[in-house]
């Protein structure tokens, strides 16, 4: 996979560059905007709902990647993809005990570094697209109250691994491009990866799907199965992926 590099200074979101690229025409796939900073980044409820990325200039990665495929990829396998593709880079660089959390974050010791977001804006089946945002902590050694008040967030820095977001692009890519290559042609192998790498199989979880919470073992997961539940008393459940809004461990008896 060949890559185009758009670097811009401060902006409202990459991800609202790329998407301003695919409406005029000229976005290829491919094409990666970056950014020193954002003002309204994306998280995967909106900035609106509180969960936008912090973005101060010059101390994270702000990445936005546009993919224009021949077939329209699986959704689910395009953000565990990502996620997989995003764990390796920073494991090259020097992090250790990075963890995927459903649906697309990255966390280290239970504090967050990374989150992901993959967007469509109209489906085209003759012409699909997609724009995959990656927010990446680098940097950052303080962040504000009103952030860790909600969750623990932690960067590469405070971790102990100093690089800079222009290094951690050129580490990134290859694992990236490599894993669009096998979303397209093995989808299922990514998503065993994928919830492999969560280890949470043959454990019991705790799953918020649509405005329901269900408890049970986790005894398979796949892009067909979904989610496959043990519940209390003997009964299994399947859920489907795209209704699942958390999946975890559940620490209750």
């Amino acid at each position: 996979m060949e890559f185009r590099i758009f670097a811009h200074g401060m902006v409202d979101s990459t991800s609202e560059r790329a998407f301003a690229a695919l409406a005029e025409g000229s976005a290829s796939h491919g094409d990666v905007h970056v950014a020193l900073g954002q003002t309204a980044g994306r998280g995967r409820r909106g900035a609106n709902h509180g969960h936008g990325w912090v973005s101060p200039p010059g101390t994270g990665f702000y990445a936005s990647v546009v993919l224009r495929p021949g077939k329209p990829l699986d959704a689910a396998a395009l953000t565990m993809g990502a996620g997989l593709a995003v764990r390796r880079a920073l494991g090259a660089v020097g992090l250790t005990g990075c963890e995927l959390k459903w649906p697309n974050d990255l966390l280290v010791g239970g504090a967050k570094i990374c989150g992901l977001l993959a967007e469509t804006r109209g489906l085209d089946p003759a012409a699909p697209h997609c724009v995959v945002g990656i927010g990446v902590n680098v940097a950052q050694t303080a962040f504000p109250a009103e952030l860790t008040s909600q969750r623990p967030v932690t960067s590469l820095a405070l971790a102990g691994i100093h690089t800079t977001p222009r290094d951690l692009l050129e580490v990134l890519l290859p694992h990236f491009g490599r894993e669009i290559e096998r979303i397209g042609t093995a989808p299922e192998a990514v998503a065993e990866e994928y919830f492999a790498a969560l280890h949470l199989l043959g454990r019991k979880v705790r799953v918020l799907a649509g405005e329901e919470t269900l408890r049970g073992v986790l005894r398979g997961a796949g892009l067909r199965l979904g989610l496959e539940l043990a519940l209390q008393p003997a009964s299994v459940r399947r859920v489907r992926l795209e209704h699942v809004r958390s999946l975890e461990s559940d620490p209750g008896p």
